[in-house]
């Protein structure tokens, strides 16, 4: 059982860093057309800020399961990940649409990072 959750929470984290690296592609691309931000970007963004924890949730199995990360660094990528992302959205929802943009493009690239750090601390 432990095998295949690990598996899962290995193949959602490759979705997710792919998730964010298109995301912030795309709010990048948005903000520099001097544009705000699409529903579909928006929608895209709350659905991969409802996949975070849901993954967050499989990692914390597998850690209830006795196995836990290589490094405990991982596990504080994965809070900071559940925290940030929601509350990039909020903090961007005062203010210009292109400021909105800029944010959330940010917020993207920054999730990014955190994931592929993620990977490194040996999850």
């Amino acid at each position: 059982m432990t095998g295949a959750l690990v598996s899962v929470h290995g193949y959602g984290a490759n979705v997710l860093v792919a998730f964010a690296v298109l995301l912030a592609l795309w709010g990048t691309f948005t903000y520099f057309r001097s544009a705000q931000v699409s529903a579909g970007f928006r929608s895209s963004y709350l659905i991969m800020a409802a996949l975070i924890p849901i993954q967050g949730l499989l990692g914390s199995l597998i850690l209830a399961t006795g196995h836990p990360p290589h490094n405990l660094l991982h596990i504080v990528y994965g809070v900071f990940a559940v925290i940030f992302v929601p509350g990039a959205y909020l903090y961007a929802q005062g203010g210009t649409r292109r400021r909105e943009a800029v944010i959330l493009a940010g917020a993207c690239w920054v999730v990014a990072v955190a994931f592929l750090r993620g990977f490194a601390t040996g999850g």
